[in-house]
């Protein structure tokens, strides 16, 4: 019996730790790549607004197929899907790297974000099936400290590689994550229910999204992409809704879309990601504005690695404690604060005040991502909770390129702290979205106290 119950804890800090690592790695396709963004628009001939691309791109095809990677791994079990991405992943940083034209470069990173969705999902939803209570909940807090820690280490490293073989060596860095495939292995299953994807709903979702970034990103971009952003979206919206009245078990289940908890959680944590990419955008645009190296700018922000490697042990149990939507609401009022905090450093060009604003919102994704998919993942069915954290994710990840399109796009047209200030509104949004929720008994709170109890 005690081997029964120890060898679970021991197996999830190897499989959280290394789902962690990998997802660390696609997590860096935007964090180094950020620091590399000068240094890419120069040699391609392109302002920041559009080089802002580089990384909003690669957000939005991380958002937009997150959720085709969580209804395939109900269909066919986890193995091929994630194999499938992380292929995709390492293939598109080989062709971002070795671009010839920026059409090119954006092609790979489209691949990239593509395949680097797999990731997230399918390493949340592997957790939360393998394991339950306190366990899960440490599991999914060393997964994203373990993210956290190799995203947070991204501008250092791509400073160093772009000081030592050019920007196109930042783009090649998350191929390294066919180097974490056999550390993962035993844990893949190819089971599945053997249903059918509904495509037409996911190139709607898709689609729809996408209308999203391109209205948020044409201040930069000009009026021909608002128009098609705005005609996207527009066009996107009621052709969705039909289809899921069409499909109810579809791409978008209602048992899904219709749970409260699923899509206020959601809502609530996009704004962490906002946030965290509204700043990789901020922070080396006004420093390397400034004369700093990108190498430079990464020694900088090195520190929120540290604090990603000791958080995990405060969010984990602090997640337990008080329960998921109370710690998707202090996640979301710390990501308001620090974009607040790196406003001022913006405004007034200080260097430390923006590294603080770092560590600002990496407490706070360290926080909102394990809290989102305890949530949602408790308050659905099994049967549908790939789905589930997949459409939850694609909120979140949607979130990631709607920050990256405002600061590149409204900061273009007036100026960075401006863009940031408005930027911190989101994250009290999504309180809001989330109160009804904060009044009610959580559910992953009281699991962890009848646990204890018993």
């Amino acid at each position: 019996m005690w081997l029964a119950t120890v060898m679970p804890v021991d197996d999830s800090r190897r499989v959280s730790t290394a789902l962690g690592a990998l997802f660390g790695l696609a997590a860096m396709g935007s964090a180094s790549a950020a620091v590399a963004l000068p240094d890419i628009g120069r040699h391609f001939d392109v302002g920041i607004g559009a080089a802002t691309w580089t990384i909003s791109l690669y957000a939005l095809l991380l958002a937009v197929t997150t959720a085709v990677y969580g209804r395939v791994s109900d269909l066919v079990g986890v193995r091929g899907p994630l194999l499938v991405g992380i292929g995709l992943m390492a293939g598109g940083a080989v062709l971002a790297a070795l671009a010839p034209t920026y059409g090119v470069l954006l092609v790979g990173r489209a691949f990239q974000g593509a395949g680097a969705a797999a990731v997230p999902t399918l390493g949340v939803t592997l957790l939360s099936a393998r394991y339950d209570g306190g366990v899960r909940d440490l599991a999914l807090g060393r997964l994203a400290g373990a993210s956290a820690v190799l995203a947070s280490m991204g501008p250092l490293l791509g400073g160093l590689a772009e000081a030592a073989f050019g920007w196109r060596a930042v783009l090649l860095l998350p191929a390294l994550g066919v180097l974490v495939v056999p550390f993962i292995w035993h844990t893949l299953t190819g089971e599945g229910s053997g249903a059918d994807l509904d495509i037409i709903g996911a190139v709607l979702v898709a689609t729809t999204a996408a209308g999203l970034v391109l209205l948020i990103q044409s201040p930069a971009t000009g009026a021909i992409v608002a128009a098609i952003g705005l005609v996207l979206m527009l066009v996107g919206v009621p052709l969705v809704w039909g289809q899921v009245r069409r499909r109810p078990d579809g791409f978008l289940p209602v048992a899904v879309i219709r749970n409260s908890v699923v899509v206020r959680s959601a809502a609530a944590a996009a704004a962490v990601p906002a946030a965290w990419f509204g700043m990789l955008i901020a922070v080396p645009a006004v420093l390397v504005a400034d004369g700093w190296e990108p190498w430079q700018v990464g020694l900088l922000l090195l520190p929120s690695a540290g604090v990603a490697l000791v958080i995990p042990r405060v969010t984990g149990p602090l997640l337990t404690r008080v329960g998921a939507s109370r710690a998707l609401a202090i996640s979301a009022t710390s990501a308001s604060v620090a974009l607040l905090v790196c406003a001022v450093g913006a405004v007034w060009d200080q260097p430390v005040v923006l590294a603080v604003s770092v560590l600002g919102v990496t407490f706070a994704f360290l926080l909102g991502q394990p809290a989102m998919s305890a949530a949602v993942g408790s308050a659905v069915d099994g049967s549908v909770r790939g789905v589930a954290l997949g459409v939850a994710t694609l909120v979140f990840m949607t979130g990631g390129s709607v920050g990256s399109a405002v600061v590149g796009g409204i900061g273009a047209a007036l100026t960075i702290g401006a863009s940031l200030a408005l930027l911190a509104l989101l994250p009290l949004a999504g309180v809001a979205v989330l109160s009804p929720l904060l009044r009610r008994p959580d559910p992953v709170a009281v699991g962890a106290t009848e646990a204890v109890t018993d």
